[in-house]
């Protein structure tokens, strides 16, 4: 294969951020959060791309290691502002790190949610779900565009059925998943946000779902909204799955995605998801443990 051949055929960053752009429109990203590129140079060719949820410094060592050029992660690095990127400081060295091993920086996060075939989607077909639309369409966008996920299950099942399928969809982790609700009752509409979802509850009740999977459930408001519930039977139930466990079921189908959409425009590249668990919890005790 000839320079020139070969040279078509490798894109440049900026290309791969025009298929990323077509994927996961930075328009649908929220007012308050931090998304696409982080670091690296437009003009620099891409022939290895690694996927992952975190950008913490196990992942940029695999990275970088693995000969990438791209780092897409989740979750921003730099959500809230700094002043130095010194490599003194965690944050500092992460870039340090991807910077001087060649590998640019780029974080689909919010805009990664509410699009087509993002994050809660995945999740909604994973756990089977069917005629499925968003819990908070976005403004001025397509219908299949917004936060969260509400569909059916093909039949009703037990929630304690229903809170298994969840259990053996999502990666393992220190923190299992927590149910809230009648283990018995039966649940048919399902409501699913990947992520921190407890500020879609308003959501979830008008779409008279029977039961809410999502992360980080704060104390308060699931208190608050199973109190509510016993004004509707005890609906909605929750599930409650770790914040990276629920997002990192995304990252094959982005890659696979982004993948077909390079090799649609003739491009060849070689693309990965990282293996690292980046859950923050390490092990729990519970009764009788």
């Amino acid at each position: 294969m000839s320079a020139q051949t070969q040279s078509t055929r490798t894109p440049t960053l900026a290309q791969v951020l025009e298929c990323f752009e077509e994927l996961w429109p930075a328009s649908l990203a929220e007012g308050w959060d931090a998304t696409g590129l982080v670091a690296g140079r437009p003009d620099q060719p891409v022939e290895r791309i690694h996927f992952a949820v975190d950008p913490v410094q196990d992942v940029a060592d695999e990275a970088v290691g693995a000969g990438a050029q791209l780092l897409v992660t989740h979750h921003p690095l730099l959500l809230r502002g700094v002043h130095s990127v010194a490599a003194t400081g965690y944050k500092g060295r992460i870039v340090h790190t991807l910077i001087e091993g060649g590998c640019a920086l780029l974080t689909a996060h919010t805009n990664a949610d509410s699009a087509v075939g993002g994050v809660s989607d995945v999740l909604a077909d994973i756990l089977g779900l069917q005629d499925v639309v968003p819990l908070a369409p976005v403004r001025d966008g397509l219908p299949e565009e917004g936060l969260g996920r509400v569909g059916t299950l093909e039949q009703s099942m037990p929630l304690s059925e229903f809170a298994a399928r969840v259990y053996g969809a999502v990666p393992a982790v220190a923190g299992g998943v927590r149910v809230a609700g009648d283990r018995d009752g039966i649940v048919h509409r399902v409501a699913v946000c990947g992520g921190a979802g407890d500020g879609l509850f308003d959501e979830v009740r008008a779409a008279a779902a029977d039961v809410y999977v999502t992360a980080d459930l704060r104390h308060h408001p699931a208190s608050e909204l199973r109190e509510a519930a016993r004004l509707t039977g005890g609906r909605p139930y929750l599930v409650e799955v770790s914040h990276f466990g629920s997002e990192w079921l995304w990252l094959p189908a982005a890659a696979q995605a982004l993948d077909t959409l390079l090799a649609e425009s003739g491009f060849d590249v070689e693309i990965a998801v990282s293996g690292q668990n980046t859950d923050p919890w390490d092990f729990v005790l519970t009764p009788g443990s």
